[in-house]
C-alpha cells in the first residue's frame, strides 16, 4: 500500500497548544452499495484501540494529557483531530499514525458503534428537519455519492462487520492524505512525522502548489443535472407533527468552481443572519417561519444550494409560495447594490470568524488541501470580490439554480396540498 502524505506547518503563537488535522481522502460518498455507513463506521472505531494500545489505553493516554482526540466522516473524507500541548505531541501524534495504519477494529468495538449508528439513524428518522434533508438528498442525488447520510442506512449498517472495515481500511489511504499542524509547532516536527505518516510533501500555507487533484468520484454540476432530470422535482416525508419543514433547492457545485464564489454571496445574502432576505420576508414581513436558512456546504463535487424553512401548518402555503418567489428573484433580478456590499461583508467576516482558533487554521487548510485547492484559496477569493458584480451573481445562478427541488415534511393532509399548489406551478414553468 502507498501512503501519499501531504503535510501543511501553520505555525502560530500560542500558550504552547497545537491541533493537528488529519484529512484523510475517503468519506461516505465512497460508500458502495450495501455498504452505506461503512467509512463512518470506520472512522468510529479508528479510535477503539490502534497500534499497541487498546481502547481504553488509548483513552487513558489522551486524557491524561488534557487533550482531545476524535473522528468524523463527512461525504468526502474523513477527519481525525487531535489538540494538545506542544510538549506531548511526541506522545500524541504516533497515535493519530496508528489509528490509520494500524487500526485494531474489534468486532466488540464494532458493535458497539454499530449501535450506537443505528440510534443515531432512529433519531433522525423522528426529526422533521432530518427528515426533509433526506428527502431532498434522494430526489437530488439519487444512488450518487451524496445520495445518503454519512450514517449510511441501517439495513446497510446492521450487515457490516470486521471483514468489510478491514477492507475499507486497507484502501484507506489510496487517495492520499493532508495533515495539518497549527499553533506551537515542535521544531523537529517534520522530522518525527516522518516516522509515522511516510513520505510527505511538506509546504507552508504561503505555497501555491496544488496537492492533489479532486477526487475522481466527485460529480460536476452538469453530471447533477442530467442525473436529476429522470427524478421526480418532490419528496414527501409523512409525519405526524404540527410542525412542517420546507427544503426547496438544488445540487449546485463543487467548491472552488469559477462561480463557487458567486453563490457563496447569494447563500449570504438569503441566509446569513438577521438582515438576510430570508429572515426580514418570512419571519418580519409575514411571520410565517420560526427558522429559515441557506445550507451549501464545501463539496468536493455539485454540493447542495438548498434554502430552507420550518413552520406551522396553518402557514404552510405561505411559507412555500414566499421560497419559490425568492428562488425565482435570483433567476430573474440582479441584487441592488447595497445587498451586494452587505453579503460581500459578510463573506469576510465569516472567513475571519472561522479561522480563529488553531483548530479552525488546521480544519480549513487540511479541507482545502484535500479538495485539491491551493492554501491561498480564501485570499484570492478575498481579492475576486472586489470585481464581483451584481450580474455575475445572476448569471452564476441562472446557469447553476434552474428547476430546483422541493423537499416537504410534516402531516399528510398539509403536504397533499403543498404538493398540488408546487406542480401545478412547476407544471406553468415558474420554479425554473
Amino acid at each position: 500500500m502507498t501512503h501519499r502524505s501531504d503535510l501543511v506547518l501553520d505555525p502560530v503563537v500560542t500558550p504552547g497548544v497545537l491541533s493537528a488535522k488529519l484529512w484523510i481522502r475517503r468519506g461516505s460518498g465512497r460508500d458502495q452499495q450495501g455498504q452505506r455507513g461503512g467509512h463512518q463506521l470506520l472512522g468510529s472505531v479508528l479510535s477503539r484501540g490502534c497500534g499497541p494500545l487498546d481502547h481504553l489505553e488509548l483513552a487513558d493516554l489522551v486524557e491524561g494529557c488534557g487533550a482531545g482526540l476524535r473522528c468524523d466522516t463527512h461525504e468526502d473524507g474523513i477527519l481525525i483531530s487531535l489538540k494538545c500541548r506542544d510538549l506531548d505531541a511526541d506522545r500524541l501524534l504516533p497515535a493519530v499514525g496508528w489509528m490509520v495504519r494500524q487500526p485494531h477494529l474489534d468486532e466488540s468495538q464494532i458493535a458497539l458503534e454499530r449501535e450506537l449508528s443505528l440510534q443515531a439513524l432512529q433519531r433522525q428518522r423522528e426529526d422533521p428537519f432530518h427528515r426533509a434533508f433526506d428527502g431532498w438528498r434522494q430526489i437530488a442525488y439519487g444512488q450518487g455519492p451524496y445520495g445518503h447520510d454519512p450514517l449510511g442506512i441501517a439495513q446497510d449498517l446492521e450487515q457490516l462487520s470486521r471483514p468489510q472495515l478491514r477492507r475499507l481500511a486497507d484502501d484507506l489511504e489510496s487517495e492520499g492524505s493532508v495533515l495539518a499542524l497549527s499553533g506551537a509547532i515542535p521544531t523537529d516536527a517534520s522530522e518525527q512525522l516522518e516516522k509515522w505518516f511516510g513520505p510527505s510533501s511538506s509546504q507552508s500555507p504561503g505555497d501555491q502548489t496544488k496537492a492533489w487533484e479532486v477526487p475522481a468520484y466527485s460529480a460536476s454540476a452538469d453530471d447533477a443535472s442530467a442525473k436529476t432530470s429522470d427524478r421526480s422535482s418532490i419528496s414527501l416525508q409523512s409525519l405526524a407533527t404540527e410542525q412542517v419543514v420546507l427544503m426547496l433547492g438544488r445540487a449546485s457545485l463543487p467548491h472552488g468552481h469559477p462561480d463557487d464564489l458567486a453563490l457563496r454571496l447569494l447563500q449570504a445574502h438569503l441566509g446569513s443572519g438577521m438582515s438576510s432576505l430570508l429572515f426580514r420576508r418570512l419571519r418580519e414581513e409575514h411571520g410565517v417561519a420560526y427558522d429559515v436558512g441557506v445550507h451549501h456546504p464545501a463539496r468536493a463535487g455539485a454540493a447542495p444550494f438548498v434554502m430552507h424553512a420550518s413552520t406551522g401548518v396553518d402557514r404552510a402555503a405561505l411559507t412555500l409560495e414566499l421560497l419559490m418567489a425568492s428562488w425565482s428573484e435570483l433567476l430573474e433580478d440582479c441584487i441592488d447594490a447595497a445587498d451586494l456590499h452587505l453579503a460581500a461583508a459578510k463573506f469576510r467576516g465569516h472567513l475571519a470568524h472561522a479561522s480563529q482558533t488553531t483548530g479552525q487554521r488546521a480544519e480549513r487548510r487540511a479541507q482545502l488541501r484535500g479538495l485539491g485547492l491551493p492554501d491561498q484559496h480564501d485570499q484570492q477569493c478575498l481579492q475576486e470580490l472586489e470585481t464581483l458584480q451584481s450580474g455575475d451573481l445572476l448569471a452564476a445562478a441562472q446557469r447553476h439554480l434552474q428547476k430546483p427541488q422541493l423537499s416537504l415534511c410534516g402531516p399528510s393532509d398539509t403536504l397533499a396540498k403543498l404538493e398540488r399548489f408546487w406542480m401545478q406551478d412547476v407544471l406553468a414553468g415558474t420554479p425554473g
